[in-house]
């Protein structure tokens, strides 16, 4: 998929699309850790502060990948 020369547009979308994907791993690990914290109390952590965080990260997940798939030269 990603063969050929990368251009600086292709090093650009990696670094768009690692930085998204530690944001959105830190968003499910939070959740995940406040769940098992607050068990017995509550059936599970409110994301509903945490949705626009959610929908831009993968968003520019997708953007990182259109910036890699195009950042590619035969």
């Amino acid at each position: 998929m990603f063969e050929g020369e990368k251009t600086y547009v292709f090093w650009i979308g990696l670094i768009v699309l690692g930085l998204s994907s530690v944001v959105l791993f830190s968003i499910v690990w939070f959740n995940v850790i406040l769940a098992m914290k607050t068990y017995p109390y509550a059936v599970g952590p409110s994301i509903d502060f945490q949705v626009p965080f959610i929908v831009a990260a993968i968003v520019f997940i997708l953007i990182g990948l259109y910036m890699m798939k195009s950042g590619v030269r035969k």
